[in-house]
């Protein structure tokens, strides 16, 4: 049996990606995965902090191009092109496992925080991620409060900024 990539990413575009796709808001001058979490098999999660300058290490870019290794995730179309984006240079698809399109022929809800609610895995979302995306992953209006900016980084929340690194981490294990 091959091993299994399982891969979450939390990213940034001021393209709002429900209204104009995956390919239009990495298009987006302004495009960047923030945070990346994997795991191989059953193997810890691995975090890595890419809008706080870490790298991806040289092991997982050559896992995303092992055709021996099946690349997974929740909606892995958003993934899978975003890191293709991200590396400039395409992904096959053909390498890749879709856990949401499984759920679904398993007459499953369609989103991964109810999946895992009917489930009732261990590994469950964390409820702070739709906060936590709003404020990091899409752009702010400026206020007086926020001092007139139209992005939220790492450093002007460092709490939430943890809290997300770990959202993100929990969403491998909820995926698994």
């Amino acid at each position: 049996m091959c091993p299994v990539l399982g891969i979450d990413i939390e990213t940034f575009s001021s393209v709002p990606l429900p209204r104009c796709g995956v390919y239009r808001y990495v298009d987006s001058q302004d495009f960047e995965i923030l945070l990346l979490s994997y795991a191989v098999d059953d193997r810890p999660v691995q975090l890595i902090d890419l809008a706080s300058g870490e790298q991806l290490p040289q092991s997982f870019l050559d896992a995303l191009t092992d055709s021996a290794i099946t690349k997974s995730a929740y909606n892995a179309q958003f993934e899978r092109v975003c890191l293709s984006k991200h590396l400039g240079k395409w992904l096959d698809p053909a390498q890749w496992r879709c856990t949401a399109v499984m759920a679904s022929y398993l007459t499953l809800p369609a989103k991964l925080v109810d999946v895992a609610a009917v489930l009732n895995v261990a590994q469950q979302k964390m409820n702070e991620g739709k906060d936590l995306i709003r404020y990091f992953s899409i752009p702010c209006k400026p206020t007086k409060v926020n001092g007139g900016r139209t992005r939220n980084l790492p450093a002007d929340a460092p709490d939430k900024w943890e809290t997300y690194r770990q959202y993100n981490m929990q969403d491998v294990e909820a995926e698994r």
